[in-house]
């Protein structure tokens, strides 16, 4: 009986030892990056967050090109911190792919497993297998500069997949692609990251890269997590001004009395939930109609006068920055817009359902 106890008890705690178990600290002058990523084995988390926010130096702390300064780094439950590179279980696809330009597409995915003590045979025919399964058999034999950016961009994924990784890094896989292989990439990579059975732990500032690819968004500013869940929890309670414009919503923070938040920016905002206390009001800047006089017959509680601060082409779409009672961005037509006589400076009402709000606690 004991043992048996002890046997089920060891495959527990393996199994709770699968996968990444990472606190990233990382010092560099007055930066300091603290950010800790739990990831299971099949999952993809997206590291999403403004330029200089701490992305590419957490992604390169996981691959040990960056030190760290404290924390730790454990990967199905082994310890990571003092391994080298090149000795990690771990394989990574750069932005700019980094492919041998001298090798042909072949010899660049049967480096790793080479390098792995494979004989030159069994790792072309490994490399060939990874080829054949990205829709690249045609093209073992093309050098890096004879490939589109697509055809690159499997490659270095198929580069990184042939070494088994247990973690798989991609750090902005698709911003050296144009806007129609971007689509078709995406779509591809997002067949071949649900088939991978470990880690994998993208880097991007691209939402929609993040949202399609990723089962988790950890969304990271200035160094530390600010948010972190799947992307629809993100997209419908974003919780920093920075998230909030990823999503595309107007974001504000104030204090709930039933239906009624007074925002911290000022006025009062109507809302369909009855809450108390501390909560985020966020709307899409479709919600928001304009008008150059106060309208008649529209109730008061979600009207504030405001002042046309910028204009910019959103899709196809116009999109209205404004200042003044209640700062908040608006999406119109352009036909509205030329009708409403918009430009800057201008004096503008603008509206905003009930019904179109949604407030959370904070």
């Amino acid at each position: 009986m004991t043992g048996t106890h002890g046997t089920g008890h060891d495959i527990r705690a393996a199994a709770r030892e699968e996968g990444l178990d990472a606190r990233l600290v990382v010092e560099r002058g007055a930066f300091r990056l603290d950010v800790t990523l739990r990831v299971a084995p099949g999952e993809v988390v997206a590291l999403l967050g403004p330029n200089g926010a701490g992305k590419t130096t957490a992604l390169r702390a996981l691959a040990g090109l960056t030190p760290l300064t404290g924390g730790r780094l454990r990967l199905d439950g082994r310890a990571l911190e003092r391994t080298p590179p090149e000795s990690r279980p771990v394989g990574v696809v750069f932005q700019d792919y980094l492919l041998f330009p001298h090798l042909t597409a072949l010899d660049n995915v049967a480096f790793g497993p080479r390098c792995q003590g494979a004989t030159k045979a069994q790792a072309r025919a490994l490399a060939a297998g990874w080829l054949d399964r990205l829709g690249l058999a045609e093209h073992v034999g093309a050098r890096p500069r004879r490939l589109s950016g697509g055809q690159a961009q499997r490659v270095a994924l198929a580069r990184a997949l042939a070494t088994r990784p247990r973690l798989l890094l991609l750090d902005e896989p698709l911003a050296a692609l144009d806007a129609r292989t971007r689509l078709e990439v995406r779509s591809e990579l997002r067949r071949h990251l649900a088939e991978f059975e470990a880690v994998a732990v993208l880097v991007t500032h691209d939402p929609l890269d993040a949202m399609v690819l990723a089962d988790r968004l950890v969304v990271v500013e200035d160094g530390r997590v600010v948010q972190e869940g799947t992307p629809p929890d993100i997209a419908r309670h974003p919780r920093t001004d920075y998230v909030a414009q990823l999503v595309g919503l107007n974001l504000y923070r104030g204090e709930a009395d039933g239906h009624v938040v007074r925002l911290d920016a000022g006025p009062l905002i109507t809302t369909t939930e009855a809450l108390s206390g501390p909560v985020f009001v966020a709307f899409p800047p479709g919600a928001v109609t304009l008008h150059r006089d106060r309208p008649v017959g529209v109730s008061a509680r979600n009207l504030w006068r405001c002042e046309v601060a910028g204009l910019e082409t959103h899709g196809d779409q116009i999109r209205a920055d404004l200042g003044g009672e209640l700062p908040l961005v608006a999406d119109l037509t352009a036909v509205a817009a030329a009708e409403l006589d918009l430009r800057p400076g201008a004096a503008v009402w603008a509206a905003v359902k009930a019904t179109q709000t949604h407030a959370y606690p904070v």
